[in-house]
């Protein structure tokens, strides 16, 4: 069975699942959303009463400024765009950015930094804020780590191939290594044929323009990646976007798009190519893979899956959204993933027939101009998807994976009994804790720290701009203890600070 999101009148193929399909998305209370409009409307007040300071001088303006003397120029720097950043994100900056002086695993040190100008500039004090829980690195299977197998492969990787390769694949940085990587890649995907790329957000951005082009559609879900976003711009196709995981409005796309085709020829498109990825990493959803596999298959369109997230923490063998629903790596065109989150190293890869590979080796701008990945990076890859898939002899991948559904299992739990709005799907390591007013923003992230715990804070305009939200990803590095450490001071955090958050917020 399917269980309908609160937020969206959908009703769902449940026959196309194979387990229960389980998300959440309760919409922001009309109260917490009146006082969280409030509170941006006194903050852009506030803005604009500094900005008239800092015009006449009464107040200091650190704010870059066209140079008296270019007035008359084509501005270079538009002030309005940057009130926000200037009045807003500002003040809470110390948020962002800090300085990590050890390996991001279940727990990592901080440099101690301090400002003396409302967070304009940071200084450091030269300390070190030792053993802080880390909850927002993307380390799912936990191979963010110095010591242990892939640590020692790399490092005899690096005594043999060097850290540069100082050439694109096409010319002579195509090593032994590469052509291992990608023949893994493709057995561990199931598919016929893989490319591995030197950088995840590239993958994308660089390859969607050498697959669709002038006269073809992209159906692009409405919460899709940056660089999904970026790519499909690129390839200067014709893009429409679909509702969020809402299927009627993929479906309603597909079909106007093969009765209408393209504007005003209505010649019929050269290619429909639906991009989602496996886990949002904003709303902790899954996509509905199956429904989409069969609204694909029933109107001949193409599917972009991108598995950033999934690829390695979902599916009982952490072979990603695929993996988790049961479903043929055949159906999906093509698959993208990357290997900087569940693999702990760097870039992304490409897997599908050998004829699309082929193509992309010849056509894709990451292939012919990027410089090859680094050998130690290739070698992390390969080290650790051998030991997910059990080919180290050892049940260190299984435990893991084991590891990370317990883990994940347990803290969505947790917050859950505790009162708190979490968003996403009941099996995603990605859970969306919604925090909603301006205030807490700040004062989350800063009261966490206090406590030793490292948390991600999100707000507009990387949210909508009433579901400001702290992001917590799992790792099956965290152990039990670790979690109940974390789960503990939220609760104080939220309840007890709230109103000095709003006090010192808006002063």
């Amino acid at each position: 069975s399917s269980r309908v999101c609160p937020n969206q009148n959908v009703t769902h193929n449940s026959n196309l699942y194979k387990k229960p399909f389980l998300e959440s998305f309760e919409e922001t209370p009309l109260l917490v959303a009146v006082l969280t409009y409030m509170g941006y409307g006194i903050l852009t007040i506030f803005g604009y009463l500094r900005d008239f300071l800092r015009h006449w001088n009464i107040e200091k303006c650190n704010v870059a400024r066209e140079r008296e003397e270019q007035r008359d120029f084509v501005p270079l720097y538009q002030d309005f765009e940057n009130f926000y950043t200037r009045n807003l994100y500002m003040r809470i900056r110390d948020n962002w950015n800090r300085p990590i002086c050890s390996v991001p695993g279940a727990k990592m040190d901080l440099v101690e930094r301090v400002s003396h100008d409302y967070n304009w500039t940071f200084e450091h004090t030269g300390k070190v804020v030792k053993n802080v829980i880390n909850m927002g690195s993307y380390n799912y299977l936990g191979f963010a780590e110095n010591t242990g197998a892939c640590a020692d492969a790399a490092i005899e990787s690096t005594q043999k191939y060097g850290v540069g390769v100082g050439s694109t694949r096409c010319e002579i940085g195509n090593l032994d290594i590469h052509v291992e990587l990608e023949s893994l890649v493709a057995r561990f995907l199931g598919v016929e044929s893989s490319m591995a790329f030197g950088m995840g957000f590239a993958t994308n951005s660089m390859n969607i323009p050498a697959l669709t082009g002038k006269g073809c559609l992209i159906l692009s879900d409405e919460l899709n990646h940056a660089s999904l976003v970026l790519g499909a711009r690129l390839s200067g196709s014709t893009i429409r976007v679909f509702k969020h995981n809402n299927m009627q409005s993929l479906e309603k796309l597909l079909r106007d798009a093969i009765v209408h085709g393209q504007p005003r020829t209505h010649r019929p498109w050269k290619k429909i190519l639906i991009v989602v990825e496996g886990i949002y990493s904003m709303e902790g959803s899954l996509v509905r893979l199956p429904e989409v596999i069969a609204l694909k298959k029933r109107y001949k369109a193409y599917l972009y899956l991108d598995e950033a997230h999934s690829i390695g923490a979902m599916g009982p063998n952490g072979k990603g959204v695929v993996d988790y629903f049961g479903l043929d790596p055949k159906d999906v065109d093509i698959m993208m993933g990357t290997f900087t989150k569940s693999f702990g190293a760097a870039g992304g890869y490409i897997g599908g027939k050998k004829e699309l590979i082929d193509y992309l080796r010849r056509h894709s701008h990451s292939a012919l101009y990027a410089t090859s990945i680094s050998p130690p990076v290739a070698q992390q890859i390969i080290t650790s998807m051998k030991i997910i898939m059990g080919e180290d002899g050892t049940t260190l991948g299984a435990d893991r994976l084991r590891q990370l559904s317990e883990n994940t299992t347990y803290f969505r739990r947790k917050l859950r009994d505790m009162g708190f709005i979490i968003y996403g799907n009941d099996d995603s390591p990605v859970v969306p804790m919604m925090l909603y007013m301006p205030a807490k923003i700040g004062a989350f992230g800063r009261e966490m720290l206090k406590r030793n715990i490292g948390t991600v804070v999100v707000g507009f305009p990387a949210t909508p701009i009433i579901e400001s939200r702290a992001r917590f990803c799992i790792s099956a590095a965290h152990t039990r203890e670790m979690l109940h450490t974390v789960s503990h001071p939220i609760s104080q955090v939220v309840s007890k600070h709230y109103s000095v958050a709003q006090t010192e917020t808006f002063i």
